[in-house]
């Protein structure tokens, strides 16, 4: 059974904030990061166990092409992403987020 994929407010910010920096760079992939996005979303929703625990109870999911990770916890069976976080910033960042 797959679950229900949720992104936080923070979480959204972060992929407004992506997206828009690689559509400046070109035109287009901010609409690819975006798609590699949901496909990590899916991924996310068919196995969660699947992805390793990077902090306490939180998993990350890395996006191919893209130095980015989804940040995600499981709460009452459904998977929570908190951060979409580009792998070169302090995580410490992502962390007070929990």
């Amino acid at each position: 059974m797959t679950k229900a994929v949720y992104f936080t407010p923070a979480a959204r910010l972060d992929l407004i904030d992506a997206r828009a920096w690689y559509e400046r760079k070109a035109r287009g992939l901010g609409e690819r990061f975006l798609s590699e996005v949901d496909f990590q979303a899916q991924r996310i929703a068919a196995n969660s166990s699947h992805f390793p625990l990077m902090f306490a109870d939180v998993r990350r999911a890395r996006l191919r092409r893209f130095p980015y990770g989804l940040f995600f916890r499981e709460v009452d069976g459904d998977a929570y992403v908190i951060a979409c976080f580009h792998s070169s910033r302090d995580p410490i960042n992502w962390q007070g987020r929990i």
